[in-house]
């Protein structure tokens, strides 16, 4: 037996994510918009897919955003934290932005834009990343009904290499997936037995609704400015 689908979700919005910088294995809380984020999303989510079991990264961002979602849920859901579901690590580069990326390590930044490995920067390889994220995922699966549903709360790149892995293409070079949006998730349905790859991927990068101006903006999108000089 194992769960007969599965929804991968990315955290909410954090400073770092804002300024963009390189998050990694930092552990940043949500920003405000982040926690707003995670409760629209939590709510367009659980009207779409209600959980059997709920899992996420054990860093805050990812599991702030797993209880919003459950708190969406009717009922009593624990969120069960998974290291394992953590995002890739980024060595040194974590923390940076993208000009002191390229001003630090100018050939190896050049070459990870191509597609690359850091690997100089201590940074973790993409197929570990995706064989941890897969070995967690399906860990988790396997006890669970095929009418059930598994939630899983962890990060972007993490998420696009967990998705790639369970297609079965290989996540050393394959870049077919478009980056996840905050509070955005993708959702894979178990392939008939026997057939290759175990798991289809039946929608990616699906959110709460909102233009992507307005839902980076936050609930004062709408806002207008006073007019009034700071």
């Amino acid at each position: 037996m194992t769960a007969g689908t599965i929804v991968l979700l990315r955290h909410g919005r954090t400073a770092y994510n804002a300024a963009m910088r390189l998050q990694g294995q930092i552990d940043i809380p949500l920003d405000e918009i982040g926690q707003w984020q995670a409760e629209q999303g939590g709510r367009a989510l659980a009207t779409a897919h209600r959980a059997a079991k709920i899992v996420s990264s054990d860093l805050t961002r990812a599991y702030d955003t797993a209880l919003a979602y459950a708190a969406a849920l009717e009922g009593d859901h624990e969120v069960v934290p998974d290291p394992r579901l953590r995002e890739r690590s980024f060595g040194e580069w974590e923390g940076l932005d993208d000009a002191a990326m390229a001003a630090g390590w100018p050939q190896e930044h050049a070459a990870w834009k191509r597609g690359a490995e850091p690997t100089s920067t201590g940074a973790e390889l993409k197929v570990d990343v995706a064989a941890r994220m897969v070995g967690a995922i399906t860990e988790h699966a396997e006890p669970m009904g095929e009418d059930e549903t598994l939630v899983v709360v962890s990060h972007g790149a993490a998420i696009t290499l967990a998705v790639t892995g369970l297609l079965g293409l290989d996540t050393s070079v394959w870049r077919g997936l478009s980056g996840m949006h905050n509070v955005h998730w993708s959702h894979l349905h178990r392939s008939r037995p026997g057939a290759t790859p175990a798991w289809r991927l039946v929608a990616h990068n699906l959110g709460a609704g909102f233009p992507l101006d307005e839902w980076n903006a936050g609930p004062d999108w709408n806002l207008e400015p006073s007019g009034e000089s700071a």
